[in-house]
């Protein structure tokens, strides 16, 4: 096993004032929020003038889908958008067909708790990231409530196509000007990250909180990086590099340079040149990190790699210089473990939906039993109640908590909102457009700063929208959204403490044991002078495999809450040996050639490569 050990970290009280305070917003909060103005505008405004705004509700449903994947690769976020804006049609057309063969609430609530399940799962098996499965299941269980006839599904389902195909081209818009824009990002906040635990390394509470985020980082930003899986481009490659330097940063932080860590992550931002950290794939010459030369063999050179020796021109080689030359080479062999993890496909969909069955079963008894409360209380729209639960469950039960608690403040807040925004938003219909278009933009800018500010905007924006087709009396409105947001949070708050799934962690601990037994296996055979090519490929194969399902693994864990705390740390350091183990077995194969050791480099000053 690793040598890190998770911190046990046991629930003993659920925080109220703690879950409303404001964090730092994130440095692209205005992408989403632009990006969802821009989807949502042009369908809306175009059919304001034709004069058919009840109809707004359905292509709003495929401008949503520009909320997502705004860390992806531009090649990874196509591919994702379009899986999304397909969900969300599958979604719809299950719900316009039940609303257009039945008006029976309860059929409707039970359709509308299964679908919320299959969407929870769905989106937590293929990571798709925030808003997740929230946005889906709000615009399914919307639609189960409007009225419809078997004739004007097409049609509908057909504007929202169109509309998320809209969608799908804001997202990507930004692609020609800037191609590695995500990359740049992730990358950017695994190194200030670095730096910041780099700067409280002295240890207490402070360092604990900022090593446990700067794993956190990289391990989002190596997501970021090996979301392509074809062959990496020349800066994916310099991004890497710079990642592992973050990685190296944690490994040893008393000897980080934090403002040399800033100034990387300065210069990965925008579009300019990034910067060189050495390329540590130079076989027989290379960049000293202090502007000097490594070269193979030569007098001086000490056979054993201890202390300090004296080259040919009379430098000193002291033991910083050999920790710098030693994680130049520990930043190859990560590259070369990282490519090999790369060429492992994914396990398939299905695979991955197994371990998530509680989940699913927790969102369907849920979501199921707040509609049916809210129906019992003479609720007409009790999917605002489903949409509540189905929001609720987090990480752990303290945060489950803590979003329960957000979401009662931003809801009542939002709901006095909408009460003062409402007598504008009626003074027309291009005022009720642009109230939305506000509320869209408000919600996205804020909700990085935390949740329940961002439900501020959210309220209103869902009332909003339910008088797209006709306006509703205002206290009317308030009630119902009051009553079931107080529904939903209470009854989807039980659901997640009577429905657990304690076998998470324990995936978590077995697959972290088998990717150790699978590294201990590949180092023997690549050790071993008689290892045949093939069981070499087996071992390399075995453990590239072992690694990515501790990803997967970890990932389908983090959204589950249990007594210990995820070993986030334990999952980074396993990894990181996975990769340079991943990297012997490439050399022993003759892929790669063989660098020898830190000890047998000479330092020679003033040299030039």
């Amino acid at each position: 096993m690793s040598s890190a050990t998770p911190t046990p970290a046991r629930v003993r009280r659920l925080p109220v004032v703690g879950a409303l305070r404001l964090g730092r917003p994130s440095d692209v909060w205005f992408k989403p929020a632009l990006s969802v103005v821009a989807a949502v505008a042009p369908p809306s405004l175009l059919l304001m003038t034709l004069g058919r705004l009840d109809l707004a509700p359905y292509t709003m449903a495929g401008s949503l889908c520009a909320l997502y994947a705004h860390n992806r690769p531009y090649a990874a976020r196509a591919k994702v958008l379009a899986r999304v804006i397909l969900g969300m049609l599958g979604g719809l057309a299950v719900a316009l067909v039940s609303a257009s063969l039945t008006r029976n609430a309860v059929v409707l609530v039970t359709v509308g708790a299964l679908l919320a399940a299959v969407q929870k799962a769905v989106c937590d098996a293929t990571r798709v990231g925030p808003p997740a499965h929230v946005i889906l299941t709000f615009v399914s269980s919307a639609a189960l409530f409007v009225p419809q006839t078997p004739g004007q599904v097409p049609g509908h389902l057909a504007l929202a196509a169109a509309a998320g195909a809209w969608a799908w081209l804001v997202g990507m818009a930004p692609a020609p000007l800037r191609p590695h824009g995500p990359e740049r990002r992730a990358t950017a906040q695994a190194l200030n990250a670095a730096a910041a635990y780099a700067e409280t390394a002295r240890g207490g509470e402070e360092g604990a909180g900022a090593r446990s985020a700067a794993y956190a980082a990289v391990h989002a930003a190596w997501q970021t990086l090996l979301a392509v899986r074809n062959r990496p481009s020349t800066t994916r490659r310099a991004l890497e590099r710079l990642v592992i330097r973050a990685e190296v940063a944690l490994a040893a932080p008393a000897d980080a340079d934090p403002a040399r860590l800033r100034s990387w992550a300065r210069a990965v931002r925008g579009t300019g040149r990034i910067p060189r950290t050495g390329d540590p794939r130079r076989e027989e010459d290379g960049p000293h990190p202090d502007g000097a030369v490594l070269r193979r063999g030569g007098a001086g050179s000490r056979p054993d790699g201890a202390g300090p020796c004296r080259t040919d021109g009379g430098a000193r080689l002291d033991d910083n210089s050999l920790r710098r030359d030693g994680d130049l080479l520990r930043e190859r062999d990560e590259l070369v473990g990282v490519a090999a993890e790369r060429a492992v496909a994914p396990r398939p969909l299905w695979s991955r939906l197994g371990p998530l069955a509680p989940v699913a079963v927790r969102s369907a008894l849920g979501c199921a039993l707040a509609g049916y409360v809210s129906l019992a209380l003479g609720a007409e729209r009790p999917y605002w109640a489903l949409v509540t639960a189905a929001s609720l469950y987090q990480a752990n039960i303290t945060l489950t908590w803590s979003r329960a608690v957000q979401r009662v403040v931003g809801n009542l807040v939002g709901v006095l909102l909408f009460a003062a925004v409402a007598p504008v938003a009626r003074l027309g219909p291009l005022a009720l457009v642009l109230c939305i278009l506000a509320c869209n933009f408000g919600a996205e800018a804020l909700i990085g700063r935390n949740y329940w500010l961002g439900s501020v905007c959210v309220t209103p924006l869902a009332l909003l929208v339910t008088e797209l087709p006709g306006y509703r009396p205002t206290g009317e409105l308030v009630t119902g959204r009051v009553v079931d947001t107080l529904v939903g949070t209470l009854v989807g708050f039980v659901a997640a403490v009577a429905v657990t799934n304690r076998r998470a962690g324990r995936r978590v601990e077995r697959a972290l044991t088998t990717v150790d037994r699978a590294r201990e296996r590949a180092a023997r055979v690549a050790a071993d002078p008689s290892s045949t090519p093939a069981a070499l490929e087996a071992a390399r194969c075995g453990l590239a495999a072992a690694v990515v399902d501790l990803r997967a693994t970890a990932d389908a864990a983090a959204g589950e809450w249990w007594q210990r705390a995820l070993p986030q740390e334990r999952v980074v350091l396993a990894e990181q040996a996975a990769h340079r183990t991943l990297a012997a077995t490439v050399r022993r194969r003759g892929l790669l050639p063989d660098p020898g050791t830190t000890s047998t480099y000479t330092y020679t000053e003033g040299a030039s490569p």
